[in-house]
């Protein structure tokens, strides 16, 4: 994918590093994009406006104030396809993170609609200090994307995590960036996504930890990738951001179960994500129910399985993803639910990874596709829901 034609803002702090933002405007405009380069006034100190704004062919901003960007800094941060903050000092990293709003780069940061990358420099400490560990996590809980460190000899004289990207790295992550804006166009996803409530009485439900993180994440990732996206939401305070997806609103395991098979039929694919209850009270009663004696009995029933009925009713070209939250044998009960159910990749993830599964902004997951079994780091969940979409085919046949 070319970055031909892409309005891109660089961001650059005061870092020994700043000098690579010389390659990486380079780079851009050798491929055609349009580069506008915001800097600190402590970058300034390492590299000089007169050079970037040579390479860029445009002035460089360094203060909000200024004349020439008072106006105009939300403007940028409309115009722009992408911002770029590399490198991302601490300090920086604290600010954005804090939107402490003193430098045109945290003003055009706070404006901006586009999606943001950030590449930190910094020394080893620094970088795993827990006060940067809880900034870089914020941004990434945000929705930005972290552009990791690499591993190698630093300012400092020490060896070690901290140093920025290369520029090759960091086109090539623009590039893949890119190249996904629209790989789903004309796809048509069903998505379930957060709890089911099961009710017991007018006050009390059977109810899951689950709070629909993920499935937004997946239906946000796949509306910006171009597909028409249908989400089956359970109860839950949270709403995706975004055009392109359709919502449909659910509370019980019966109600979600009659949206999916709905719209079943007219999907080219499923990912089903929502923590549905396998059971639900075989009667709800009318009132309250008092305090009777030391205990109560629950009588409870099957939900029917939105998951196997789907899977059952597949059509070819139709492409079913699964969940399997696992806390023991995952890998086993994942892969026998993969194949007991008729889905053609299932996602394992498990409650005991901190960071992972209900309630986090993270999760890390295990794909697996029959015998094949691919295992990914603890990623924002916005970033693990892109490698769940990188696994539809590219093809599919759309249902009749």
């Amino acid at each position: 994918m070319s970055l031909a034609g892409k309005k891109i803002i660089l961001g650059v702090s005061g870092s020994i590093a700043a000098y690579k933002a010389a390659l990486i405007v380079r780079g851009l405009i050798r491929e055609g994009a349009e580069v506008r380069v915001l800097m600190t006034r402590a970058a300034t100190d390492f590299i000089s406006q007169l050079t970037l704004s040579t390479l860029s062919r445009h002035p460089v901003t360094t203060s909000v104030h200024s004349d020439e960007s008072w106006n105009n800094h939300v403007e940028l941060g409309l115009w722009a396809d992408v911002y770029l903050v590399a490198p991302a000092t601490a300090t920086t990293l604290a600010k954005l993170a804090q939107g402490i709003c003193d430098s045109a780069l945290v003003a055009v940061y706070l404006s901006a609609r586009c999606p943001i990358f950030f590449a930190p420099a910094m020394d080893v400490d620094m970088w795993l200090h827990p006060a940067t560990r809880a900034n870089v996590e914020r941004l990434q809980g945000y929705g930005n994307h972290l552009i990791d460190v690499d591993n190698g000899e630093l300012a400092s004289g020490l060896v070690g995590q901290g140093r920025l990207a290369e520029p090759e790295r960091i086109l090539e992550v623009l590039r893949a960036h890119f190249a996904r804006q629209h790989d789903l166009d004309g796809r048509r996803i069903l998505i379930t996504a957060g709890p089911t409530h099961e009710d017991l009485d007018p006050v009390r439900y059977l109810g899951n930890r689950s709070t629909g993180k993920m499935g937004i994440a997946l239906a946000e990732a796949a509306a910006a990738r171009g597909a028409s996206v249908d989400l089956i939401l359970g109860p839950t305070p949270l709403s995706p951001q975004g055009t392109g997806i359709n919502v449909t609103h659910v509370r019980t395991a019966l109600e979600m179960h009659r949206e999916a098979l709905q719209r079943w039929p007219q999907a080219t694919d499923g990912i089903l994500c929502a923590a549905v209850a396998d059971y639900r009270p075989e009667t709800v009663a009318p009132e309250k129910i008092k305090k009777t004696g030391d205990g109560l009995t629950l009588k409870l029933v099957r939900n029917p399985d939105i998951a196997a009925e789907l899977g059952q009713q597949k059509q070819p070209g139709q492409f079913l993803v699964g969940f399997a939250l696992e806390t023991e044998n995952g890998v086993e009960n994942a892969r026998g639910k993969l194949e007991r159910k008729g889905l053609d990749l299932i996602v394992l993830n498990s409650p005991r990874v901190a960071g992972a599964a209900f309630g986090h902004d993270t999760n890390q997951i295990q794909l697996i596709d029959g015998n094949k079994v691919t295992s990914f780091e603890l990623k924002p969940k916005r970033e693990v829901a892109d490698d769940i979409l990188d696994r539809l085919p590219a093809h599919p046949t759309p249902s009749p």
